[in-house]
């Protein structure tokens, strides 16, 4: 099997793993553990398992010119990123939040305009809009009322957050993947993230009354950890030595499909009119701006 296959297939185990985690995180938030206390068990938990692999892996050195990009990399994908999706989770719904994570492919089109030169076509001009129109849809109409779900639009709002930092951060990241071993990187930007987060996850980590929590929570905390962050972005690393940042960036078109069927199924959430309505514009944008132009040929 080539390595691309293999990056392949690493996308679609990190996909599938993101896919669930909107249900499974979701469940344990926030009577058991409230959203930035999740962030210090994941970031913290991860940054640990990280640098004890690290240890097997090759001595690397960071030359002086990638801290700041490291630096970069470490508040877009392992802070902004992952205390906005979290926060939202608590504010909305599984089924909301996997449709607006595949903003992030529109999100890696536009930066790659603005900051590679990458020219936008008409198709993808559309797409944008299109999933522009999906994710405004989803924040202005798509409120219920559910008591797990206590301000679904500011939750909507703070997932595009998360799809903007996240789909900034596979452009981002993609130089220092091409430097350094993952190993290497991921010990450092979880490191890094750990400290930028203390003071804001901290205080919730500490309200949290070990003793008490049931044994499902337990495991859904497992799973953030050990599925969600170690394996998910060890998956993405390796699936970006192989794949262009916005290949990797579309394979959150899938998110939705595994994230809703998981939520059905677990009886967490329900489908409505204008979820689905969502989710078709979304997902069309997103095919739109991702697809690539025709070549031309001269006769």
């Amino acid at each position: 099997m080539s390595k691309r296959t293999f990056a392949i297939l690493a996308a679609i185990g990190a996909t599938i793993i993101y896919g669930i985690n909107h249900t499974v995180a979701k469940g344990a938030m926030p009577v058991h553990v409230k959203p930035f206390g999740f962030i210090f068990i994941r970031v913290g938990g991860a940054t640990l398992i990280f640098w004890l692999i690290s240890l097997f892996g090759p001595k690397e050195k960071i030359e002086k010119r990638d801290w700041g990009r490291l630096l970069i990399c470490s508040v877009l994908g392992m802070s902004i990123n992952m205390l906005s999706f979290f926060k939202g989770l608590q504010l909305s719904t599984p089924i909301n939040s996997a449709v607006l994570i595949t903003i992030s492919p529109i999100i890696v089109v536009i930066i790659s305009a603005l900051f590679l030169k990458e020219k936008i076509t008409w198709n993808k001009g559309l797409g944008i809009l299109m999933g522009f129109i999906g994710a405004v849809g989803l924040i202005l109409f798509g409120a219920e009322i559910r008591q797990d779900a206590p301000n679904i639009p500011l939750g909507n709002f703070l997932f595009i957050i998360n799809a903007t930092a996240y789909g900034a951060y596979l452009v981002v990241v993609k130089k220092l993947i091409e430097t350094y071993h993952p190993f290497t990187l991921m010990k450092w930007l979880f490191a890094i993230a750990f400290i930028i987060n203390l003071p804001l996850t901290l205080p919730e980590v500490l309200e949290i009354e070990w003793a008490t929590l049931p044994l499902w929570v337990y495991g859904s905390i497992a799973f953030v950890v050990i599925g969600t962050t170690f394996l998910t972005y060890l998956f993405n690393i390796f699936a970006l030595t192989q794949l262009k940042a916005s290949t990797v960036g579309a394979f959150a078109y899938m998110q939705p499909l595994v994230g809703i069927l998981y939520a059905l199924l677990s009886g967490k959430d329900q489908l409505t009119l204008v979820k689905t309505a969502a989710m078709a514009f979304v997902l069309v944008g997103v095919y739109l701006a991702s697809k690539k132009p025709k070549r031309k040929y001269n006769n």
